[in-house]
């Protein structure tokens, strides 16, 4: 096991993992923020996404020992002080949540673009979510839910 010090939502976290171990099973089982889902396991699916020093990433293939240097955003991190994000109530009020399980991944991988690029058009946000996959009815509400919540260009 090896000593390490995570700063995941602004808090320290310090932990003890195995050279192997993945920061989403780090994540889950260690600090305790279970929004990060466990979908394919082979970073296929985007279910764990999470935003790395601003970009999203696939938790499921990061070590955890790689990451001990940079800043960790998780959908926990995302809401202030127990009011929705606007992507989060866009999600909401579009009815874009559907089953819930893509819904993290998503919403971490659509404030990835909104915060590098607050106007996407519809191409770009079908591109910027092209990595994580919904298994229920399909993106159309997930897209009206980014576009709602760069329309109203409160996304950061």
């Amino acid at each position: 096991m090896i000593s390490i010090e995570l700063k995941v939502n602004g808090e320290i976290h310090a932990v003890s993992v195995k050279p192997n171990e993945t920061l989403l099973d780090v994540l889950r089982d260690k600090i305790g923020l279970t929004g990060t889902k466990k979908g394919c396991d082979t970073g296929q699916c985007g279910a764990c996404t999470v935003l790395l020093d601003g970009k999203p990433v696939t938790s499921c293939l990061m070590l955890a020992i790689d990451v001990k240097k940079s800043e960790i955003l998780t959908i926990e991190g995302l809401a202030d002080n127990g009011s929705l994000h606007s992507l989060q109530e866009a999600f909401v009020n579009e009815g874009a949540v559907q089953c819930g399980y893509c819904t993290p991944g998503m919403i971490l991988s659509a404030k990835a673009l909104l915060d590098q690029n607050p106007h996407p058009s519809e191409g770009e946000i079908k591109e910027a979510i092209s990595g994580n996959l919904c298994r229920c009815t399909g993106y159309v509400k997930i897209i009206q839910a980014v576009s709602s919540a760069a329309a109203k260009g409160s996304a950061k």
